[in-house]
């Protein structure tokens, strides 16, 4: 192992210089590189470190994880217990087997539980932190400690090229390193200094590309809906939405703009602008008998329907779809059409919020230029991709954590 380091500033702490942000760094040669300080990066760089490798991790933000604090409304969801290869969207659905199968959710939690951190399971097998999500940050700086992983924040990268080794210029001064690692994720969460690097840089090294496209997002409605449905804004309904085949039942919530809400966000990530959604407003129910069972009574639909739905949403919905009157006024045929589009009420979405409001990036580095075993580039040796930049997706629920993690831990057996 070859580790040549000269500092102009620093404290020795353990037997190893500072690295401290801001500080100009005039020489810096390790074994192993990651850029990107979430917890694909971190991840892969423990257990690299643990290797006896020597590792930097690169952050242009002033801290660690930043996403990680954030995810889960401050508690994290930092695991799905059901992760499984059906759960991820890919152009290719098998890459994600072979990571997922080595480093499987057991294998998270019991590194969680071993740094004592006490946890629950909220539904659908998605796991939070009890506390807070700044105990999972924490215990990957931990660990990243262990591995004497060292971490250098603020730090800009500005050019990649390779040479004998690969040489990384950076607002901190050069690096240089056998093994390069991508972690910097995809373009969801611009605020938040999220960009297309990895897209850049993969393109640089000559690899193909599935175009990203904002995922897990919430959808903006047509003009026309947005007029009749913007007044239900925080209105809630649990539902089960549908395309294509694809279907999922969770809360839908109207927004002032359209939709949201988790059957919303998880079926984004399958349909495109321009497509019709399906959703089935009384799941478990026939729509069908509810509203036979109340024909002939004087009360009116939208006082039968609020039983069962929202009043706010079932008033707008009347006034598009089916105008209130005494159900007792109702023949056969008309209760039967209101049946079925209560079942089957289609929606045309204009858009979506964009990378905005999008937890994740759809697309990324085309998986057929990645090793599944190792996310080395086929193309470029040393070179991996990891985590959101790589074309694979999770469902909403724990999974993009876990899909971090797995990969992570895939690379930093090989980098």
């Amino acid at each position: 192992m070859f580790l040549i380091l000269i500092l102009s500033v620093g404290d020795d702490i353990d037997g190893w210089p500072a690295l401290l942000p801001g500080r100009a760094l005039h020489l810096l040669k390790f074994d192993v590189i990651v850029i990107g300080g979430g917890a694909a990066g971190l991840m892969c760089a423990i257990e690299a470190g643990k290797r006896g490798r020597s590792v930097a991790v690169l952050e242009h933000n002033e801290r660690l994880g930043k996403k990680i604090l954030i995810s889960g409304g401050g508690r994290c969801n930092f695991t799905n217990l059901h992760a499984g290869p059906e759960n991820y969207l890919s152009a290719n659905p098998h890459f994600c087997k072979s990571a997922l199968a080595r480093y499987i959710p057991a294998d998270f939690l019991a590194l969680v539980e071993r740094h004592g951190i006490r946890w629950h399971e909220k539904k659908l097998g998605q796991l939070f932190c009890d506390t807070s999500s700044r105990e999972i940050v924490a215990m990957l700086q931990r660990e990243c400690e262990a591995a004497r992983v060292r971490t250098i924040l603020n730090c800009q990268v500005r050019q990649v090229r390779r040479l004998a080794a690969y040489e990384v210029s950076t607002s901190q001064g050069p690096l240089t390193a056998d093994a390069l690692v991508i972690a910097t994720g995809g373009l969801s969460f611009p605020k938040m200094g999220a960009t297309d690097f990895g897209y850049r840089l993969a393109r640089q090294f000559g690899l193909k590309l599935v175009e990203p496209r904002p995922g897990l997002v919430p959808l903006t409605f047509s003009e026309a809906d947005q007029r009749l449905f913007a007044e239900l804004s925080g209105v809630s309904i649990d539902a089960i939405v549908r395309w294509n085949g694809e279907s999922f039942r969770e809360n839908l919530l109207f927004t002032h703009r359209g939709l949201s809400g988790p059957a919303i966000l998880q079926i984004s990530n399958y349909c495109r602008t321009g497509d019709a959604l399906v959703v089935d407003l009384l799941p478990e129910q026939s729509a069908l008998e509810l509203l036979t069972a109340a024909r002939g009574q004087t009360r009116e639909l939208a006082t039968a329907l609020s039983e069962r739905l929202p009043r706010r949403f079932v008033q707008s919905w009347c006034a598009r779809f089916a105008p209130s009157q005494a159900m007792n006024r109702y023949s056969k045929q008309p209760l039967e059409d209101i049946a079925r589009r209560l079942q089957n009420w289609e929606l045309h979405p204009a858009g979506t919020e964009g990378y905005s409001k999008a937890e994740v990036t759809l697309g990324g580095v085309d998986t057929g230029e990645l090793s599944s075993k190792s996310m080395e580039s086929r193309a470029a040796p040393g070179l991996f991709f990891i985590g959101e930049v790589v074309d694979v997706t999770g469902w909403l629920g724990g999974y993009n954590f876990q899909w971090a993690w797995a990969s992570g831990f895939a690379a930093g057996q090989c980098a």
